[in-house]
């Protein structure tokens, strides 16, 4: 992971994004929000537009509309912000807490190895196996040529 600041929360709220719901909870569950936690938007589910260009560099249009859960906590001082794809209220709210927990020193780096890291590989197992599946679906077309 990144030592900068900016670039690392930004890599933990991805995974903390794609990360299986259950996982997460499991992995959180050690982790008590602190009595002072707000919550500054409760989680609200919506829709987003999701848009593309042909080739990367056509002329864009809608492709389409994928259901986002967004959430914004207060925890310790500190404000943490999540967005997930679908419409789990729960995963959009842990992992807006442990975006908030993760900028707090004190507990950033037991975060890192009972949460981040076990989230990092099991993402990373899950892409594999996907991995490994398309590539033993792959087919090889050729030309027969016929004599002359």
């Amino acid at each position: 992971m990144d030592t900068s600041p900016n670039l690392a929360r930004a890599q933990w709220m991805s995974l903390l994004a794609q990360a299986d719901p259950a996982e997460l909870a499991a992995a959180m569950d050690g982790f008590a929000p602190p009595a002072d936690t707000a919550w500054l938007r409760p989680a609200q589910t919506g829709l987003y537009m999701l848009r593309g260009r042909v080739g990367g560099t056509g002329p864009q249009f809608n492709f389409g509309e994928i259901t986002v859960t967004r959430c914004s906590v207060q925890a310790g001082g500190h404000i943490g912000h999540a967005w997930v794809r679908g419409s789990q209220a729960r995963h959009a709210e842990l992992a807006a807490l442990a975006d908030a927990l993760l900028q707090d020193d004190a507990q950033r780096d037991s975060l890192r190895q009972q949460v981040i890291e076990p989230l990092r590989r099991s993402l990373d197992q899950r892409r594999d196996d996907a991995s490994r599946k398309a590539a033993a679906s792959k087919v090889e077309f050729f030309t027969v040529v016929r004599g002359e």
